[in-house]
């Protein structure tokens, strides 16, 4: 069955919000942006004569497609090369989805993102239903096929499971940028006391590069030796260069909420540092350099105002 306009207008209308889900929900926007077109597909082929409410035909839909995929990423991620970070999203991206609560903003972060990866596929598709998009435990059970007891449980265990993350410190495009011109200026400065300064007692430095770019295949841990390390990494070389394709200019951003120092090497993003800032100082350094996870934000580059590096040609 071909979709008519209607049926065009009424997928469009809720892509925004679908693209949300499956982003909280898979991690990963590449990802997102397939679990939607097959949704779309889906929708297509469907009787819509019978479908009674589009939105949570389409939510129903989706997560079971983004079920499946949860199931067979965790397979892949067995043999993932070194260690899995989410794919980062610049602010302005309708990915990112609704930002009115606390609850909102935090569901999206990359600390959340990453801690999420410890709840079962239902516990995360209930805690983001709730927590992030305000579903009552009512419809969660009818996407699910639970009962509304039941799904309450799930959401009981999820939070119990994520209630030892800190809670953030929120920032604006200002603020962002004022934090990573201190911490660019810590880590290119070579003095390991500066970066100590701005990192919590007990943060982690971990990076991803998927076995295309070269990342530490542990997390780094305790405030001086991760110090320590950025130092290391800061220290401008032709083989760091070589490794993102050139020199890149260091921008500030703001990726998930949380600033963050992007390498742009020409019009590619060739690497996102994404700070998680809470009241204690930087808990985590996420450094992003999968080439696969920056296509999106390469693309969002292209196109959005960005100002003045920080560092050109480092």
């Amino acid at each position: 069955m071909s979709v008519d306009t209607h049926g065009v207008e009424v997928f469009e209308a809720a892509r925004a919000r679908l693209e949300a889900i499956a982003y909280r929900l898979l991690g990963s926007a590449s990802d997102a942006e397939d679990a939607v077109q097959d949704t779309f597909l889906r929708w297509q082929s469907a009787d819509r004569e019978h479908v009674g409410t589009p939105e949570a035909w389409l939510t129903k839909v989706l997560t079971n497609l983004c079920l499946n995929r949860l199931t067979s990423a965790r397979a892949r991620r067995e043999t993932y090369v070194g260690q899995w970070l989410p794919e980062p999203v610049f602010a302005g991206d309708r990915m990112l989805g609704p930002s009115d609560t606390v609850e909102q903003r935090e569901s999206v972060s990359i600390a959340m993102l990453t801690l999420m990866e410890r709840l079962t596929a239902k516990e995360r598709v209930v805690y983001v239903l709730r927590e992030a998009f305000g579903y009552a435990h009512a419809e969660i059970a009818e996407v699910l096929d639970l009962t509304e007891s039941h799904c309450q449980q799930i959401h009981r265990r999820a939070k119990q499971h994520l209630a030892a993350d800190r809670r953030r410190v929120e920032v604006d495009a200002a603020a962002a940028r004022k934090i990573v011109e201190e911490f660019l200026a810590a880590a290119l400065s070579g003095r390991t006391d500066s970066l100590v300064k701005m990192l919590a007692d007990d943060a982690v430095s971990i990076g991803d590069g998927g076995g295309a770019v070269f990342s530490v295949p542990r997390p780094v841990t305790g405030a001086l030796r991760v110090a320590r390390f950025l130092r290391t990494l800061f220290t401008p070389s032709e083989a760091k260069w070589e490794m993102v394709g050139g020199r890149p200019d260091l921008h500030a951003a703001v990726t998930n909420g949380m600033p963050a120092l992007v390498m742009v090497v020409g019009e590619r993003v060739a690497g996102v540092v994404t700070l998680d800032v809470t009241a204690d100082g930087i808990a985590a350094v996420h450094a992003q350099a999968n080439p696969a996870k920056l296509e999106r934000a390469t693309r969002r580059w292209g196109t959005a105002e960005h100002g003045e590096p920080l560092a050109g040609n480092w």
